[in-house]
């Protein structure tokens, strides 16, 4: 450990003592709505046997996903809204920036995969069972574990370069690199450019990936029934309202110099906080068959 700072306050979103109050109950409601609305999907597509299809599969990861990304900063703004004192370790700090964007990255490559799932399905659905099979899904799920295990480990050591020594408050409710790179005692500037070329590329060409796809998808509807429009168009929006709401903010923090703004704090709440819980409605409130498997599973169960 290059520092000699052991431990970091953290602000949170606000210092408003009544505020905070707010953020508690507030969030609070959030974190278990989310909790309970990705149990909900993952458990439903885990029993059910009419959810088998490679789209629900990779449902799955996003919504386990979600549960993990938001569990690695909403507990903590939670907790600390009512704290007296907000801090945090050294280490326990390390450990957040490292599963934060793990399951980050995670999220980002699911939903480029199951963008590329509608594109096989919809663009070449005589070989769809073909290109798509069980054993194709697991090795690319597989591969996105991988692929967020090696950005993670990438922006750790980074972040373990960074030398603090003696400013640590940070103006944030969890640790990330960009408040971190503003207390490190030294010039950060390439430090920056890497976690540019890192976490703002993945954000950036990920998200180009992703509109090209849509286009492509939208380009070949135009060779389908009414019907097969309809149903594609509407699971495509639902994609692209979850894809939107995830990069937007992301690319908006991840793709600049080192520097911080007061909005940065309400910004991230989209992504950390925001997109995990509004996956689960978005996925479930436009999808009948998500919609009757839950029905039949649960009422059954009840």
């Amino acid at each position: 450990m290059n520092s000699s700072v052991t431990e970091f306050i953290l602000l949170g979103l606000t210092r408003d003592a009544g505020k905070q109050k707010a953020v508690f109950g507030v969030f609070l409601i959030l974190y278990l709505a989310t909790l309970l609305g990705n149990f909900l999907i993952v458990v439903t597509i885990k029993i059910s046997r009419t959810l088998g299809s490679p789209m629900y599969f990779f449902l799955f990861y996003l919504s386990f996903a979600d549960a993990c990304f938001s569990t690695t900063t909403a507990p903590r703004l939670i907790v600390d809204a009512l704290a007296q004192k907000k801090t945090i370790s050294y280490n326990e700090c390390m450990i957040q920036v490292f599963t934060f964007h793990f399951f980050g990255c995670m999220e980002i490559l699911v939903l480029i995969l199951m963008a590329f799932d509608r594109y096989v399905a919809i663009c070449k659905p005589l070989r769809y069972t073909t290109i798509m099979s069980r054993h194709v899904c697991s090795v690319l799920v597989i591969l996105a574990w991988v692929g967020s295990c090696i950005h993670s480990s990438a922006q750790i050591f980074l972040t373990l370069r960074l030398p603090f020594c003696g400013p640590n408050v940070i103006d944030h409710y969890f640790c990330d690199l960009q408040p971190l790179l503003k207390l490190a005692c030294m010039d950060t500037y390439v430090i920056n450019l890497l976690v540019v070329s890192n976490s703002g590329a993945i954000c950036t060409v990920s998200f180009i990936i992703l509109l090209i796809s849509y286009v492509v998808i939208l380009y070949s509807l135009r060779n389908h029934s009414a019907e097969g429009r309809r149903k594609a168009l509407s699971t495509c929006t639902s994609h692209f309202i979850v894809v939107v709401l995830f990069f937007g903010p992301c690319i908006f923090i991840y793709t600049r110099p080192p520097t911080t703004f007061p909005i940065d704090k309400t910004v991230a709440v989209f992504y950390t906080i925001g997109t995990p819980l509004l996956n689960p409605l978005i996925y479930t409130l436009r999808n009948m068959e998500v919609k009757k498997a839950m029905k039949k599973l649960w009422c059954s169960k009840v």
